[in-house]
This record gives C-alpha cells, structure tokens and sequence, in this order.
C-alpha cells in the first residue's frame, strides 16, 4: 500500500479507536455511577432513564430506537462523513451500554454515595463525550444538536446542550417528586460539561510564540517544512543595541510546543522565545471562521 493511501487510512482508523474509548469511557460511568443511583443526566440518555424508572425498558434500547431517526438529520445538515462517525458512535455506545447493563446488572460501584457516584460518573461521561467529539464523532441524541450549533456558531457544544439538560432534568420532578435528585440531576449536568469542555479545549488549544534569532531563515524554512505551519517575519530593532534584527511570530497548537522549542533550539540555542495561549485562532490549519 503506499504511503498517501495509509496517510489517508490513518485519520479515520484513529477516529473510530477515540470514539469507542469515548463510549466505553461513557457506559462505564453512566450504568456504574449515574443511573445505578436512580439520578436523571441531561440529554438523551436522561430522557431514556426516564423511560427505565417508568417501563423498565433498557436505556440501551430506548436509546439505539431514537437515535435511528436522529441520522437523517446529522446526514442532511453535518455530511456523510459526520453521519458515520454519528452511526458509530450510536452502535458503539448502544454496545457499551448494553456490555455496562449486563456486566454491573444495575448494582452502584459505590453504595450509599450518591453525590460520589454523580461526580465520578459526570466526570467519566464528559470525558468520554470530549473524547467523541474531539475525533468528529457524537453519540447522537442532542450531541447531534450541539454539534450542529458548533459548527455554524462560536459556541461550545458542552452550552448549547445545556438547555436540553435543563428540560430533561427538571421534567424527573414529575417522576420521582424529589428535589434533591434534581439538584444531583443538575451537579451532574455542570461536572459533565465542565469536563466535556475541558478536554474539548485541551485539544484544540492554540499558543503564539514570537522567536528571535540570527538564524531566523533557516528556522522559518524548518517551521514550514517540519510542522507544515506557516509564520511570519517581522522587523525588529534591539532597544539596546539598535541593531536590526528579524521577529518570527508563530501561531501553532499547544500540543506542536514542544515541538517548536526542540525545532529552534537545534538550530540556535540562543535563541529568545516567548509564548502565550491565545483564546481562539480561526482560518486555514486552525478553527473554521464561526460567525
């Protein structure tokens, strides 16, 4: 095979291996913490543990049924190529689910915790959800929503699915007629997107870096060619010198860092670098202009 065609395989592959670490990540908290402590999660899934205190019925089934009609819509308005890591994600976790149901048979990893059980378990679903949509996956249900409003809006999808959690939280008052779950309801709901946005942010964090060198051709050329980022020079002066000097200024992910400071300093161990976080970066090799 040649090496395009195994570039081309490996994006995919390693797609599809994040999002069932995600979901496997998500079933074990779910049925191990959450649901085990008869607390009612925000989304879809909270809508289908309603449905188990009522019927009984698997969250598992209730869940693989509703998310069927779910997929037209992820494939009309986010493409094909979302719509399988969509259909994926909803098998896998549908899976995991259903592996978590049979393996904890509905029994609480920590009894008589429930506040525990919800912070872990918030913990363990927003991270697996991170996890999903950092590999452009979801899990379908309202994910699919707050990937649609990620997409066309600069908002995160851990807010915009913070309105459905409200509604599907608040409605378990009709069901159980107890406050103090809501608000376990409700804690969950703000560790897990707490978490969701927090690995979301981890990974598509980005840092600036302004570099001076006297060998400053020779860094650009390894910049480009190295890390297929571009840069820019700018002119400088030294405040004390006076002399004219070169100013590379870089904008790169936080995970190319370490990257960057072993580039320059093969290059010029004298090198001055200075970097800083930046809140967001948009265009070409960065996020999609959102307005």
């Amino acid at each position: 095979m040649k090496p395009y065609s195994l570039h081309r395989l490996y994006h995919p592959v390693r797609d599809y291996v994040f999002i069932a670490i995600g979901t496997l990540l998500f079933g074990f908290g779910f049925n191990g913490f959450i649901l085990s402590a008869e607390v009612v999660p925000g989304g879809l899934t909270g809508v289908c543990s309603l449905l188990f205190y009522l019927t009984k019925i698997p969250v598992s089934v209730t869940y693989a049924a509703v998310n069927i009609a779910l997929l037209l819509l992820a494939y009309k308005l986010l493409g094909l190529r979302f719509m399988v890591n969509t259909v994926f994600g909803v098998v896998t976790l549908t899976c995991s689910l259903m592996f978590f149901e049979w393996l904890l048979g509905g029994r609480p990893i920590i009894k008589d915790e429930p506040f525990m059980s919800i912070l872990i378990g918030g913990a363990l679903c927003g991270a697996g959800l991170g996890i999903i949509f950092s590999a452009n996956g979801s899990t379908g249900g309202t994910d699919i929503v707050g990937a649609i409003v990620n997409k066309y809006r600069n908002i995160s999808i851990g807010r915009t699915l913070l309105l459905c959690d409200f509604i599907v939280i608040g409605s378990s008052y009709f069901l159980f007629h107890d406050i103090e779950k809501i608000v376990f309801g409700f804690v969950e709901m703000a560790v897990n997107n707490y978490v969701l946005d927090r690995v979301m942010n981890a990974n598509n964090q980005s840092v600036l870096f302004l570099i001076f060198s006297q060998k400053h051709e020779e860094i650009t050329r390894r910049i480009i060619s190295d890390l297929g980022r571009g840069c820019t020079l700018l002119d400088a002066q030294g405040g004390y010198s006076r002399e004219p000097a070169k100013m590379i200024v870089l904008l790169a992910k936080n995970r190319e860092s370490v990257t960057v400071f072993r580039l320059v300093k093969s290059i010029d161990q004298r090198a001055f670098i200075s970097q800083s976080p930046v809140r967001g970066v948009y265009g070409e090799g960065f996020d999609p202009i959102k307005c």
